[in-house]
């Protein structure tokens, strides 16, 4: 029977432990690529905006994820604010750029996952979670302790440290990273993030190496390893067939990995011509070519 990583870690402590160690970081923030050193705690902000307090958009049952995710009863998210990439194409800025939510306490947290498990959710779904591992950390370990057992998707953009995911393992089930684009110019001329693929690739390294390819059980749903996400984008600015490559050759040709279309200009997309287009057949083809092309088979 399926057990997520995090129980044992609950089981003899050291769950409580790495909440307390990522905890520390708020004071010198860290946790992710940026680097900010700033004390949350204190009210200080680095690119995020994110304070120390956890800041909730909305927590539902989501049926738009991927199938291995949303089965019959939906994938529970929690939509965090604030995002550390600011990309300028955003399709959720009120959320990542303007910080539409509520501050809520940990435990108010725990509670919501304990009830997106009482209705019948498949998973746990963090979306954005980079900026708040401290806090999630410690509403997952309120939450083991009351019975909580849904595995936990980590749905990133990618930008993460690999020192801060290091802390995180045995305790990220389903690892759901963003592959945004290939080559630094593009992350530093559209994002906040100008080194993106380069602690990307880093990143999906980190994960397959904990969690591995994605295991579906015989229901059909996700219970542990990688979900690849990847944005098909007009001009081929994300550089899809050299992030194809490097999944193929660096993670594994067995990686699950989602070709999105539902690329369209939103937010600032306007202050740039070669974003106010929209991505055609042609454009889909291609990457479906790319990602074929170099032995990669699940997902697309």
């Amino acid at each position: 029977m399926f057990e997520p990583c995090y129980l044992s870690l609950s089981r003899t402590g050291e769950l409580e432990q790495r909440a307390a160690e990522l905890e520390s970081i708020l004071n010198d923030c860290t946790l992710c690529p940026h680097e900010c050193n700033v004390n949350r705690t204190l009210g200080e902000t680095g690119i995020c905006n994110s304070p120390a307090k956890l800041i909730i958009s909305s927590v539902f049952p989501h049926f738009g994820e991927e199938p291995p995710l949303v089965g019959m009863r939906g994938s529970g998210t929690v939509f965090l604010t604030y995002c550390n990439t600011q990309c300028v194409f955003c399709q959720n800025y009120t959320i990542s750029h303007l910080g539409e939510g509520r501050a809520i306490p940990e435990a108010e947290l725990a509670e919501a996952m304990l009830e997106l498990q009482n209705i019948g959710c498949h998973n746990i779904n963090f979306v954005t979670p980079t900026h708040y591992v401290p806090q999630i950390t410690r509403a997952l370990s309120i939450a083991a302790e009351r019975g909580l057992c849904l595995p936990l998707v980590y749905n990133t953009s990618g930008y993460d440290s690999v020192k801060t995911l290091k802390i995180l393992d045995g305790i990220i089930d389903i690892y759901m990273p963003d592959t945004k684009f290939s080559e630094n110019k593009t992350g530093e001329k559209y994002t906040q993030a100008a080194d993106y693929p380069d602690r990307m690739f880093s990143a999906l390294q980190e994960m397959h190496r904990q969690a591995g390819d994605l295991v579906i059980n015989s229901s059909g749903i996700a219970e542990r390893g990688m979900l690849i996400r990847h944005l098909v984008m007009p001009n081929n600015l994300a550089g899809t067939s050299a992030v194809m490559e490097f999944i193929a050759e660096k993670l594994s040709r067995d990686s699950y990995v989602n070709i999105m279309a539902q690329y369209r200009p939103c937010y600032r997309a306007g202050e740039f011509p070669e974003l106010m287009q929209s991505i055609t057949w042609n454009d889909m083809k291609a990457a479906y070519s790319a990602a074929k092309n170099v032995g990669l088979h699940r997902g697309f």
